[in-house]
């Protein structure tokens, strides 16, 4: 073996004496905690817990008042608001309590079972333990449970964020329909239009994806080991299983899978992690475009007091939040797109490649919320600098050889010229050359044009050809593009 160089020997002499309490090893769980923490409330161990409790019991209680296995023994409405209250009080405590549990029993729903089994007896309801986790297999306790907190994590975490972002998004598109700016199609300068339309297009782009989303389907099984409730039909054969499954799941406000294996084909998380990933990729367009933009003197960064820019450089300001949003969005897809594609493949009637991947899906769901949280305060701390705007229009007059040339070739069809090949005339004038504004008007004073054609041109300023880009802008505010 190489020894090691005298320099890092002697690093020996700083080894650790002090020991840190345990950390986080995800920053989502640290650095950035305060950022996505409610997503934990959810997609966290205890999240599941408390959602597999609640799966268990409404059961529980679905059995016991409709009497589907003949113990005549209903709970009352006053047991059945006791039962629910372990659910609505599930603390920390009883978060320890079943980590105890699953310590010895090794299984994490089985802990579930006992913790309710132990609870019955606390609200003497001793009698109805049997009826407790009752013809389910582990997988019929999870996959609604997985349903029921990545449906509550995204309607009530992660979309009312992502509408403080599009509403900041409208604020500023609305606040600069008007404003135009020189376009820059690869990167050259090109035909102008109005920071509000540019902001408006992702504003369209991103709400399309919003309404998948709000639309996504939340399936859920409950059918038994292998999908054929056969445990149900032998212990109570004259019970219609199928309606009792679907009124359970429809009950927990899912939407009915009635063909399944042992586990749901967990297409439909598919779906939706896709659909979040592609909110995610245009989110990160707009980051990319709002960094040239500030490269490029279109926004002013607002400085914000007491920060710093650059450990070394104090005039910086550096646009982090949406360097910060860009690297979350790639780590959140990366996430999204690997559940995905593992769990819409199972062998055969169940394996367990969904078990561990599930459990990060507050990961990936929590880097795309850490992203919009930054992507948020970003546009915050932006301003339009018109300055900036006007010098860019100023200097490229040659942007309007594409509307010199297209009036030719109108006025050539109505008859009112003889030019042949406008588009070549205009580009032996304009390209790879910076003209002025003079030098236009003395080009459009020797064309042989109508006079109305002649005087359109002659009024013409690259800061005017934007076309329909402010409607466009407004329409979106008024969303009445359609």
């Amino acid at each position: 073996m190489k020894p090691a160089p005298e320099s890092v020997e002697k690093l020996g002499q700083y080894r650790w004496v002090s020991k840190l309490s345990i950390q986080p090893i995800s920053p989502l769980d640290g650095r950035y905690r305060a950022a996505v923490s409610d997503l934990g409330f959810h997609l966290s161990e205890a999240g599941l817990n408390r959602a597999r409790i609640a799966v268990e019991i409404e059961w529980l209680i679905q059995l016991a008042n409709r009497n589907l296995l003949e113990t005549n023994s209903p709970i009352s409405e006053e047991k059945q608001a006791e039962l629910r209250n372990i659910i609505r009080n599930f603390s920390d405590e009883d978060v320890a309590t079943l980590a105890a549990t699953e310590a010895t029993t090794k299984h994490d729903v089985k802990a579930v079972e006992y913790f309710i089994r132990g609870k019955l007896d606390q609200l003497g309801l001793s009698n109805l333990a049997e009826l407790t986790h009752f013809a389910c297999t582990s997988e019929d306790i999870n996959n609604l449970s997985y349903a029921i907190t990545v449906r509550d994590a995204i309607n009530e975490v992660w979309l009312p964020k992502v509408q403080i972002l599009i509403g900041k998004l409208r604020e500023l598109s609305a606040k600069y329909a008007g404003d135009a700016m020189l376009s820059h199609t690869h990167g050259q300068p090109a035909t102008p239009s109005t920071m509000g339309k540019e902001l408006a297009v992702f504003i369209h782009r991103l709400e399309r994806q919003i309404r998948r989303i709000e639309d996504a389907d939340y399936l859920g099984k409950f059918s038994g080991a292998t999908g054929t409730f056969s445990a149900h039909v032998v212990a109570a054969p004259n019970v219609d299983w199928l309606k009792e499954s679907e009124d359970f799941v429809r009950h927990l406000g899912l939407t009915w899978n009635p063909l399944t294996t042992q586990i749901e084909s967990h297409d439909w998380q598919a779906e939706l992690y896709s659909a979040v990933a592609l909110f995610n990729r245009i989110l990160h367009n707009l980051c990319t475009d709002i960094w040239s933009y500030i490269s490029m003197g279109y926004f002013k960064q607002i400085p914000v007091a007491g920060a710093t820019g650059s450990s070394t450089m104090p005039h910086k300001i550096n646009p982090i939040r949406f360097e910060n949003a860009e690297s979350n969005l790639e780590l959140s897809n990366a996430i999204l797109d690997s559940l995905a594609s593992t769990l819409v493949t199972s062998r055969l009637q169940r394996d367990l490649t969904d078990s561990s991947s599930q459990r990060n899906i507050g990961l990936g769901l929590g880097h795309s919320l850490l992203a919009i949280d930054n992507v948020t305060r970003g546009l915050h701390e932006i301003d339009l600098s018109k300055v900036a705007l006007d010098s860019d229009l100023s200097d490229n007059w040659e942007i309007l050889g594409e509307a010199i040339q297209t009036v030719i070739r109108a006025e050539v069809a109505a008859g009112r010229s003889t030019i042949s090949d406008p588009y070549a005339l205009l580009k032996e004038l304009t390209r790879g050359k910076r003209l002025s504004g003079e030098d236009m008007i003395t080009f459009v004073n020797g064309l042989e044009i109508g006079q109305e054609a002649k005087y359109r041109l002659l009024q013409l300023k690259p800061h005017d050809y934007t076309g329909l880009a402010e409607e466009l802008a407004k329409r979106i505010q008024a969303k009445s593009l359609l």
